[in-house]
């Protein structure tokens, strides 16, 4: 029986260290059967130095065929041995048939232990090796070479399966994920749940939540470790994304570089085409096209902090791509949280969502013990319940009781406690403090505060833009002068102290820690000591602005600009970081580029969050008048096209009151059509209306021409809505003379007022003159290349046709269904997602005419999911409706009354009386 050492079968010893001049002699023993190529003997002084070795020894507890256990009271007292091994190996005895074999070293109360009970002890004679010791114990320890070989030489004998052996995956990339600590306990059932989860086909996604410090980072780096082991188990792609920063209040975020990064690196052909709905949906395409492991760490920055949706993902894109892997993969998605995530609430069947609980006393206990904390075992846990159970507080305590000669337990009592409340991390803030006071004002301290100004790891650049001469008072005084050897050693102390993180596999230049930790030192930075916080932040600002490109072309590359406006804001440069930075070069000016070109809608929201007292509807005083006007609109305008119209309203409430503050009609009368079209677009037809007809009387006041048009237009818009057909066919007309008088060339409205005024007539059944007014109209849209409006056009077109086949009873579908299509993909394309279920309806429409009944659910369900996710109440009301339509005409009545009564339900509400009459006649219909 010969083969290599991964076909042999292993023998694993598992000792505890005070026993290893046994383990020694035990060798020689089994080393016969090794020589002869029968068996592998593994132990863990074979580790690599500073390797894993938690995961090194679960490798090995995995595929040993026999496990040697040398029993004495170390080993039946260690925490490891008895609450990580011994569980673990008596399982694998159980399931897999694993062979375990206990050998007495020396006297002990090994009755008392009921797993032992059970199972053979050699000596067979009850007595303990150790009397022998003297004249070396061969005999005991050539009995169980000898039983090993009895085992493996039999003809019957069938060691446990193998490990398997995957192929290596085509692409990995985990370097964004944050370095953890070496310890983990008190987590094998999370251990094993994930590998449950990536061998299930039910399970689509695993999201852990946890306030910060509990150890999810850690738990899913460690997990990722035995999938890397093991070649990630058949994964195709392995792609791991953090998201994590400093805090969770009102900090905006952004994941547009995240999908802009994946997008490329999944394969898809242009990454900034399209809107973030449409990113989204590439992108979870893109990872199911094979079994790809995504693991997202830290995704509280993009969830709601506000009560009424609090956890929700606020990020269009991010949300896509969430809810369709929830819905459909055959990989898994690993998610880590502070907050529950409630777009998965839907997804029951497929998602797993674990309250991740703080370690228990008795894995608190064991991290203490594997620090070198002396004490007894009640005393040990005490200390862990004192320190709330939080795994970062009891790791920091390890270490820094390590540190105080005996290393004993008690010497915890007198760490001072910090009055701030649990849930804002109490516990490892108040290790944290003890560091602090420990090392005192010196270098150690400066280091920390320097990692305060920063929510993202630090690169050494920005850590030697800040370090250079002259010193900041409070920040850098202590590190001046350092020699490269005395900075290597410093960081390596805060290291050991695990007061920052290990070093980066794949960026070693890089200085990162525990969000908690540049919480505690940003806190106290900003109330201690302003002056080094802003002096801090514009050195940074201006490193940044002199790193960057000055016109960057992808999100990735303008991430310093980015981070530079963030910098200056902190510092209180900001009109300079306004008009420097991100007019002149994010935005490039009128141009707009980073929205216009690159889609980047969340992080511009990112970029001007900076500029507010409180968001969204106090900017900071210090900028001019008309800038804080701009901020204003800029973010309704990017919380409008990122589906969070709810939020919308108040920036651009407050950017009207600010312009009508400096008597600029005209300006004015632009965010009072933009609110009258976002209530209209949410369902409160009654607040669109009154702005509507405030947007009309400032914009007469202003005597533009285009504006007094359009802001008709937009009132016409809301009366028809709320059913007041002849008055807003009134004002459609009357605009349109408006138009004619100030642009003869152009005797008819286009663009999205011609459209709205195709969509009266089109309730008016005048199919023929819309017909007519669209051909004409999408011409001059081509001429400008403006996507919405040629999308439009074609709408209003394949609409028109429609009704043509519907009252002509033609069965001749070939010019509707051309134009609706090209009306879906030109509203995709423009990135417009509040337009989109628009021609999703019409096609649905078309589909059901058709009897294709599963393509209409498939653009209804689309829509409603759209308009859902927006809070779009008139398309929620439409949507019903359509379901209704499409139920009835499958012969399924009960459903279709459910929808019609909710329809009523939302129609009644908002006062959608235009949809009066399809409710009669769906209600005669059934």
């Amino acid at each position: 029986m010969e083969g290599d050492a991964m076909t042999l079968p292993t023998v694993f010893i598992s000792y505890s260290h005070k026993d290893e001049a046994y383990k020694d002699l035990l060798h020689p023993q089994l080393g016969v059967l090794e020589k002869q190529d029968r068996i592998t003997i593994w132990d863990d002084r074979q580790i690599d130095p500073g390797g894993k070795w938690f995961n090194e020894i679960k490798q090995v507890m995995d595929r040993a065929a026999v496990t040697v256990c040398l029993i004495s009271a170390d080993y039946l007292s260690s925490d490891f041995c008895t609450k990580e091994e011994i569980p673990y190996l008596l399982e694998r005895r159980e399931k897999d048939g694993m062979v375990l074999i206990p050998v007495l070293l020396r006297p002990c109360l090994w009755k008392a232990v009921p797993w032992l009970k059970d199972i053979q002890m050699l000596p067979r004679d009850g007595k303990s090796v150790s009397r022998d010791f003297r004249d070396e114990p061969d005999e005991v320890f050539a009995e169980v070479a000898e039983n090993i070989f009895e085992i493996i030489d039999n003809p019957g004998y069938k060691p446990p399966e193998p490990i398997p052996h995957w192929s290596p995956p085509k692409k990995i990339d985990i370097r964004r994920l944050p370095m953890t600590g070496e310890e983990l306990f008190g987590r094998q059932k999370q251990l094993e749940m994930l590998d449950q989860a990536w061998e299930s086909d039910h399970t689509h996604i695993v999201s852990f939540v946890a306030w910060g410090g509990v150890g999810k980072s850690t738990l899913v780096n460690k997990w990722l470790e035995r999938m890397g082991a093991d070649n990630y188990r058949g994964a195709s792609r392995v792609f791991a994304w953090s998201f994590y920063s400093q805090g969770t209040g009102e900090k905006v975020t952004s994941a547009d570089l995240f999908i802009a990064e994946a997008l490329d690196w999944f394969g898809d052909p242009d990454p900034s085409a399209g809107s973030p709905w449409d990113k989204g949906a590439r992108l979870a395409g893109l990872i199911r096209e094979n079994k790809t492991l995504l693991v997202l760490d830290g995704l509280e920055p993009l969830q709601s902090h506000y009560d009424y949706e609090r956890g929700k993902i606020k990020d269009p894109a991010l949300a896509t791509v969430i809810s369709e892997l929830a819905r459909q993969n055959p990989g898994l998605c690993v998610v880590t949280t502070r907050e529950a995530v409630p777009d998965l609430a839907p997804f029951q069947e497929t998602v797993c969502q674990e309250e991740l609980e703080l370690i228990s006393a008795e894995a608190g206990r064991a991290l203490l013990r594997v620090s070198g904390v002396q004490g007894s075992d009640p005393e040990l846990e005490r200390a862990v319940r004192d320190f709330g159970n939080h795994a970062l507080a009891v790791s920091l305590l390890g270490v820094y009781l390590h540190e105080i000669p005996g290393h004993n337990i008690s010497n915890a009592s007198g760490i001072p406690d910090l009055d701030i409340p649990v849930r804002e991390g109490r516990h490892p803030r108040r290790m944290i403090a003890a560091f602090e006071r420990r090392f005192g004002e010196g270098p150690e301290v400066d280091v920390l505060r320097m990692l305060g100004l920063f929510d993202h790891p630090a690169n050494a650049g920005a850590i030697a833009a800040l370090a250079a001469a002259p010193a900041i008072p409070n920040l850098t005084e202590h590190i001046q002068g350092l020699s490269e050897g005395d900075w290597l050693r410093l960081i390596h102390k805060l290291r050991e102290e695990r007061l920052i993180a290990s070093e980066s596999r794949h960026q070693p230049d890089l200085l990162d820690a525990h969000p908690l930790v540049r919480e505690h030192f940003s806190e106290q930075l900003k109330g201690e000591y302003p002056e080094a916080w802003q002096e801090g932040n514009n050195r940074l600002y201006e490193h940044l602005k002199e790193i960057a490109g000055e016109y960057p072309d992808t999100i990735e590359d303008m991430n310093p600009l980015y981070s530079a406006v963030a910098h200056g804001c902190q510092a209180g440069r900001y009109q300079d970081a306004m008009y420097e930075v991100y007019w002149h070069r994010i935005r490039r000016r009128d141009e707009a580029f980073n929205i216009k070109k690159l889609g980047a809608f969340g992080a511009d929201l990112v970029a001007v969050s900076g500029f507010y007292y409180s968001l969204w509807d106090k900017p900071v005083a210090e900028l001019r008048e008309t800038s804080k006007a701009y901020v204003l609109n800029e973010a309704g305008f990017d919380l409008r096209a990122l589906g969070r119209l709810k939020e919308a309203v108040q920036p651009l409430k407050a950017v009207l009151d600010a312009i009508i503050a400096l008597k600029d009609w005209k300006k004015a009368a632009i965010p009072a059509g933009n609110l009258s079209q976002l209530y209209l677009t949410i369902g409160d037809i009654a607040q669109a209306q009154e702005y509507a007809k405030q947007s009309v009387n400032l914009a007469d006041r202003s005597g533009d021409a285009f504006q007094r048009m359009s802001k008709r237009i937009a009132l016409a818009d809301a009366l028809q809505q709320a059913g007041t057909q002849s008055e807003a066919e009134s004002l459609f007309r009357e605009a349109e003379e408006m138009q004619k008088e100030d642009k003869p060339e152009y005797p008819m409205m286009y663009s999205l007022q011609g459209f709205l005024y195709c969509n009266l007539l089109l309730s008016q059944g005048k199919y023929q003159e819309v017909l007519s007014r669209a051909e004409q109209t999408i011409e001059i849209a081509r001429s400008g290349n403006w996507l919405l409006d040629i999308a439009l056009d074609h709408l209003s077109l394949g609409r028109a046709h429609l009704l043509h086949v519907l009252q002509e009873c033609s069965q001749d579908f070939t010019r509707a269904k051309e134009h609706l299509n090209q009306a879906v993909d030109g509203l995709r394309q423009a990135g417009t997602q509040h337009e989109l279920p628009r021609g999703l309806l019409a096609r649905a429409e078309m589909y059901r005419a058709q009897g294709e009944f599963k393509q209409a659910q498939h653009d209804m369900d689309e829509a409603m999911t759209i308009a859902k996710r927006g809070g779009m109440g008139l398309h929620q009301a439409d949507c019903h409706l359509g379901y209704a339509r499409l139920y009835m005409a499958m012969g399924r009545n009960e459903d279709a009354r459910k929808c019609l009564d909710t329809a009523r339900e939302l129609v009644e509400k908002m006062g959608y009386h235009r949809r009066d009459k399809d409710i009669v006649e769906i209600d005669e219909q059934l």
